[in-house]
């Protein structure tokens, strides 16, 4: 059976969990469970701590799992990602105190606490500086004021922890991460039926079905408004001046299309979930 290995805890853990539910897969029901058989479908699910399941994959103890990217680069296990599968994200970037860094080349000979020093230190490397890292597990915000670092790197989202830290971003973005699905090998048995069930949730979370009729002389330009993935399924309607079409609209999307489509006349415009895709 396929070896897929699940982040255990933390904040990839429950999303990662519904997904592969919605993909059809029978996962755990107890969160104490570390490895459920799921025979029908020919998986097998271990539940690992998301920093463990590049080590696993990449040694070859386990042929696939969902991590953050973040934690793959950090790991530099010989893994590689397969598919970012939209959750999780963050950005990374570097902070000090204000005034005090401007310019990434002004962080040589320093030293930087990070959580992923390995992510970190190759991201250094590749831009030819050389720094001192202070690995600590998480809460690196404080280390500038405790005399630890000179600076920090960590992940952002607003910036509001750092400020309050005294610390202000400066330098680029070291990296935009997500949860991404990973392998040692592309050729693994099954790996190809995870990936595009995994797709198919994606799809079905980012897109609707809009349903609409519309006057045959407006089809054209309301195919045009909403022309779905390949080409808009249309039917003759008994009244043969009017068109019944059928599209899939980016969920986002949905209220302006519908708003565009009535503008030109089309009435009727329904919107229905998806619950699964293949494309």
């Amino acid at each position: 059976m396929l070896r897929v290995a699940v982040p255990n805890k933390g904040s990839l853990s429950e999303t990662a969990s519904a997904m592969l539910s919605e993909a059809g897969y029978t996962g755990r029901r107890d969160p104490k469970t570390l490895h459920v058989e799921d025979p029908r479908n020919g998986v097998e699910f271990f539940y690992l701590r998301p920093r463990d399941i590049a080590t696993y994959v990449g040694s070859g103890a386990l042929d696939v799992g969902i991590t953050g990217r973040d934690l793959l680069l950090d790991s530099h296990s010989p893994a590689h990602e397969v598919a970012p599968l939209d959750f999780g994200g963050s950005t990374f970037r570097f902070a000090g105190p204000p005034g005090r860094f401007a310019d990434l080349r002004q962080l040589q000979g320093t030293r930087v606490a990070t959580s992923y020093a390995g992510l970190v230190g190759s991201f250094l490397e590749s831009h030819g500086v050389t720094a001192n890292l202070v690995p600590l597990d998480g809460a690196v915000e404080s280390a500038v004021q405790l005399g630890v670092a000179d600076a920090v790197a960590d992940v952002v989202s607003t910036g509001a922890t750092l400020r309050a830290a005294g610390l202000e971003i400066f330098g680029p973005v070291i990296l935009e991460s997500t949860a991404v699905l990973i392998s040692s090998d592309a050729d693994v048995e099954g790996l190809a039926v995870l990936h595009r069930r995994l797709q198919g949730v994606l799809v079905a979370r980012q897109y609707v079905l809009m349903d609409y009729d519309v006057p045959v002389d407006k089809l054209d330009a309301a195919t045009a408004v909403a022309g779905g993935m390949e080409s808009p399924t249309v039917s003759p309607l008994h009244d043969r001046d009017w068109a019944a079409v059928r599209v899939m609209v980016p969920r986002a999307d949905t209220n302006q299309v519908m708003d565009a489509l009535y503008d030109l006349g089309a009435r009727a415009i329904l919107v229905s979930p998806i619950h699964a895709a293949r494309l």
